[in-house]
């Protein structure tokens, strides 16, 4: 998925602060009239409440200064929820081998929409296994991704929380979780 100019802009505005409180920034999307924010606590893959208005309460003087958007516009921050956006190769690795629907921008093989599990990716290509084989789309090209929600995708979902949770104080999961 590729940023518009303005989406960059903001992204730069917005990144220094959020990452100054600890979270990582996603991706940023403006469609009618609505900015959003994407972002997940790297400790749990997820995104509280508290933290999305954290997050709001921080960023929004900023933009009001920097004006980036002209013209009234919503601000929403969100958590990337568990069938999620892919936004970077980043995301195709660390969710490999679960099945994603993928839209690109231009025909491949007669197509633009796929659906398949996630082999293999580079700066370059996302390899999907598909029922008719895998096929490499070229990462410049995807218009859109997106996780399938599938049982096998709340199995390690719930996995990968028993995890983080594991190996996190319970001060800190009581503080997250009010």
């Amino acid at each position: 998925m590729r940023l518009s100019g303005l989406e960059q802009k903001i992204v730069d505005i917005v990144i220094p602060v959020i990452e100054d409180m600890g979270i990582s920034l996603l991706w940023v999307e403006y469609k009618s009239g609505i900015l959003t924010i994407f972002a997940e606590n790297p400790k749990t893959s997820k995104l509280t409440l508290q933290e999305c208005t954290n997050i709001s309460r921080e960023v929004s003087p900023l933009l009001e200064v920097e004006d980036p958007i002209d013209g009234k516009y919503r601000l929403e921050v969100s958590s990337a929820g568990i069938d999620r956006p892919l936004f970077n190769v980043q995301d195709y690795k660390k969710y490999h081998d679960l099945e994603a629907k993928i839209e690109l921008d231009e025909l491949l093989e007669g197509q633009k929409k796929f659906r398949g599990y996630i082999r293999e990716s580079d700066e370059n290509h996302v390899t999907l296994e598909t029922d008719h084989g895998k096929l490499d789309l070229p990462l410049a090209s995807i218009y859109k991704a997106k996780l399938v929600m599938t049982d096998e995708l709340i199995k390690e979902t719930k996995k990968r929380f028993e995890i983080v949770n594991e190996n996190t104080p319970t001060e800190e999961l009581i503080e997250t979780t009010n």
